[in-house]
Formats: C-alpha cells, sequence, structure tokens
C-alpha cells in the first residue's frame, strides 16, 4: 500500500498531494503543469515535500514531523522517465545490468539474463539505445527498472514522444510485462484520458496541484465529482440546468426548452446545476420515437474521423455533440437529412455542481 499527503511548492505552483494506492495500475490524469510528474519526483525522493508524509507497505519514506527523509536509492522504487534515460554508451546487457551492479558476478549475470529472456530482448544484449526501435528502448527500461524488484513503479507519460501507429502496440507490451511480470504498485502520468482508461485500474485526477477525485476508472467516467473533473475526462457536453423535482425514480431537469430525466446521483442537489453527457453515450436517428428523453434536432456539422463521425446538432437551443460509429451507423454519418431524433439516455446524464457559467 503506498500513502501519499503531503505539499510541495516550488515557485508560485503548490502541489497538495492525497491519495492512497494498492497494486495494481493507478493513472494520474491532468493537463500539464497540474503536478503529475512533480508528485512522482517527490515519492521518489528526487524532491522533498515541505511537509506532509509518503509511506510505501508500512515503511514512511518521508516524514516531516519526524525528521524522516529516506534517500531516493533506498527506497525500492522503479522510476521509468518519458525518453527512458538509457545511458547511450552501455550496450542493452550493460543497461540492463546497472541496477544489479552491487551483486556478486554470477548472481548479477543470472539475473541479467532471466531479465532479457522475460523481455524478449534475446539478441540485442549488445546493442546500444540508438540501435533499437521506441517499443524495444521501452523493454530496455523496464528491465533496468524491474531487474531491482521494486515494491512501486512510477512510468511518468511512457508514450508521449511515440508515435500513434506504434503506442498501441507499446501499450500491449506494456500491460503484458506488468501484468506478467511485476506484481507491485504501479502509478502512471498521463494527460490523455483514453490512454488512462486502456492502461489502468483506477483514475486520480489532479489539477491546480490539488486532488480532484479518484475510483475505479468506470466510475471517473460515468460519475465525475466536478465540472473540471468531468471536462479532464474528455466530456464536452454541459447543459446549464434548473432542477424540477422527481418523477418515477427520475430527476427531472431543464435547459431552454428542453426537460429531461436524469438518474440520481450521489451529489448534494442544487436548484441550479450542470448536466453531462457524454458524445459516445448519445444516439441519433432519423426514425421517429416516442421513446423517453428523445427530441427532434437540427444538424449543424459533421466532424469526419477514421473511425467515427462527430455529429453537432442544436436541440431545442441547446448544443450536443454527438459521436456515430462510421462501421455501425454508415447510414448516419452519410445521411444529408437536416433532422434527426436525439436520444438522451436518462441513466448517462450526470449532474455537477457549476464552477463557471461557460455552459450552453
Amino acid at each position: 500500500m503506498l500513502e501519499v499527503s503531503f505539499d510541495k511548492t516550488m515557485g508560485n505552483f503548490t502541489l497538495q498531494s492525497s491519495f492512497s494506492s494498492d497494486r495494481g495500475v493507478l493513472g494520474i490524469l491532468g493537463s500539464s503543469g497540474c503536478g503529475k510528474s512533480l508528485t512522482l519526483k517527490c515519492i521518489a525522493g528526487l524532491y522533498s515535500p515541505d511537509k506532509g508524509q509518503i509511506k510505501l507497505n508500512g515503511k514512511e519514506l518521508f516524514n516531516s514531523d519526524a525528521k524522516v527523509n529516506i534517500p531516493p536509492r533506498k527506497r525500492n522504487i522503479g522510476y521509468v522517465f518519458q525518453n527512458y534515460a538509457l545511458f547511450p554508451h552501455l550496450t542493452v546487457y550493460k543497461n540492463i545490468a546497472y541496477g544489479v551492479k552491487h551483486l556478486d558476478k554470477k548472481t548479477r549475470y543470472d539475473k541479467i539474463v532471466e531479465m532479457i529472456g522475460k523481455m524478449q530482448l534475446s539478441g540485442l544484449e549488445n546493442r546500444y539505445p540508438s540501435q533499437l526501435s521506441g517499443g524495444q528502448q521501452q523493454r530496455v527500461a523496464l528491465a533496468r527498472t524491474l531487474i531491482t524488484e521494486p515494491e512501486l513503479l512510477l512510468l511518468d507519460e511512457p508514450f508521449s514522444a511515440i508515435d500513434s501507429n506504434t503506442k498501441y502496440l507499446l501499450e500491449d507490451e506494456l500491460l503484458s510485462i506488468i501484468r506478467n511480470n511485476y506484481h507491485g504498485i504501479v502509478l502512471l502520468v498521463t494527460h490523455n484520458i483514453e490512454e488512462a482508461y486502456r492502461l489502468c485500474d483506477r483514475i486520480l485526477i489532479i489539477d491546480k496541484g490539488k486532488t480532484l477525485q479518484i475510483g475505479q476508472k468506470e466510475e471517473i467516467i460515468r460519475s465525475p465529482s466536478s465540472l473540471t473533473a468531468a471536462r479532464i475526462t474528455g466530456c464536452k457536453n454541459f447543459l446549464n440546468v434548473d432542477l424540477l423535482g422527481e418523477e418515477d425514480g427520475y430527476l427531472v431537469i431543464k435547459s431552454k426548452e428542453l426537460v429531461l430525466r436524469a438518474r440520481k446521483t450521489a451529489t448534494e442537489l442544487q436548484p441550479k446545476m450542470v448536466a453531462g453527457v457524454r458524445a459516445h453515450d448519445l444516439r441519433i436517428s432519423s426514425k421517429f420515437t416516442n421513446e423517453p428523453n428523445t427530441f427532434e434536432c437540427e444538424v449543424i456539422e459533421k466532424i469526419e474521423g477514421i473511425f467515427s463521425t462527430t455529429i453537432i446538432v442544436n436541440c431545442r437551443g441547446n448544443i450536443f455533440q454527438v459521436e456515430v460509429s462510421k462501421y455501425n451507423c454508415p447510414h448516419l454519418t452519410n445521411c444529408k437529412c437536416k433532422k434527426l431524433m436525439l436520444h438522451i439516455p436518462a441513466d448517462r446524464i450526470f449532474l455537477v455542481n457549476s464552477e463557471q457559467n461557460e455552459c450552453n
């Protein structure tokens, strides 16, 4: 178990980090400059917090009150940087050997050979980093880290410098390596919600140095705790709504001329709130239906993507972005209709308190 609760000020920026994580992959999600990488560096001991404490599996790594601050090399934490930080003048074998140079010769050799096999690096032992592909460099960096048997693995945007064609392959490799060769705690920093969702079990959202929300990834997407958390996780459809009451177990909300049913949430309800719904949860059809929460809408624009089309519609004065699969609904993505039916599933609408008046 990793337990974190500390403050760190650098210039005009203050990081207030507070969370805990057990085995599995925790994604730390937020925009650039929010404090994601600084969080990792403080945990690793590369920076010292101003106050607070950090505990790993019951052992105190930092405690400002007790004057505890374990040096980075003694924390048993593995850190993989964005650019992998391989030694360019060392071969694959010697890069991996660097982490276990304190062991006797035979033990060191056996561990390196075993790790090379696990990481599918056989035959590359004598190559230098410049002679390796991006995926091979990633495996060497992970091998050098995992050979030390760290209790905690920190991954700082490991795919940020990789082209999209290679990215998905490397993500699959990373997941396979972690699941098959590592059973500790993993923190993965990213600014990409799709990457966090694919790779992580739980997600921690940071904004402007503060923890906004932490939980299972499905819950984070389904029920963001705030407007900012919803934006960071990729939601684009927001409505300023009035809460009218309850009906048949649903909340009744109104935005302009649009009256909707929405599921009840744990959020403390206010007379005026913000309703959000994700683009992929909306449905559109060219056929008229009396289904609840279904309304005629006007098509404003279509934005073509590789696998999906974003259809922007006006529904009773409210603007929605609807994501439609090109393969499952080609009749809609190619449709020339100016009028369609928009369905807004009640159980996919979430409510949050208003932070700023930016919605439709």
